[in-house]
């Protein structure tokens, strides 16, 4: 971290500074949570950051084959063209889908996978992703 606060502070100079060669710019670190710019015609405000706590997510990310399978049906509920790229990254809403649209693809999907998606978690789909997810958790749940 002090190493990307320096090249910060080496990369920061005034625009005043940089038209004025008989200015000086002072930048000073004092610790890894402060930096300062200064200059003789210019007052800056220190930049203090402060460290945030570490948080740890672990997801568990369905199959490629069932993303794959997700995109297909929502290409085909949303009657996109071939050549719109869909992706787990995609949310529903860029893709075109309203409310209807979307419950139409929770339906494809429930055929499709043969699996029954509660209205509380199809409120939670936004991604293809969130929805290839729901799935695998869901078959696992009815074969076990």
């Amino acid at each position: 971290m002090a190493h990307s606060l320096a090249a910060a502070s080496a990369s920061f100079s005034p625009l005043a500074a940089r038209r004025r060669p008989s200015s000086q710019v002072t930048n000073v670190i004092s610790n890894q949570s402060l930096v300062s710019f200064q200059s003789q015609r210019m007052n800056f405000v220190s930049i203090r950051s402060t460290p945030s706590s570490l948080r740890f997510k672990i997801c568990c990310s369905a199959k490629r084959e069932t993303v794959d399978k997700v995109c297909e049906i929502v290409k085909r509920q949303l009657a996109l063209p071939d050549e719109t790229a869909v992706t787990g990254e995609s949310k529903f809403a860029e893709l075109g889908a309203d409310s209807l649209d979307t419950v139409e693809i929770v339906m494809g999907l429930e055929e499709e996978f043969s699996i029954t998606v509660d209205e509380t978690s199809a409120q939670d789909i936004a991604t293809v992703q969130d929805a290839a997810d729901l799935i695998e958790k869901l078959v696992v749940e009815k074969t076990a």
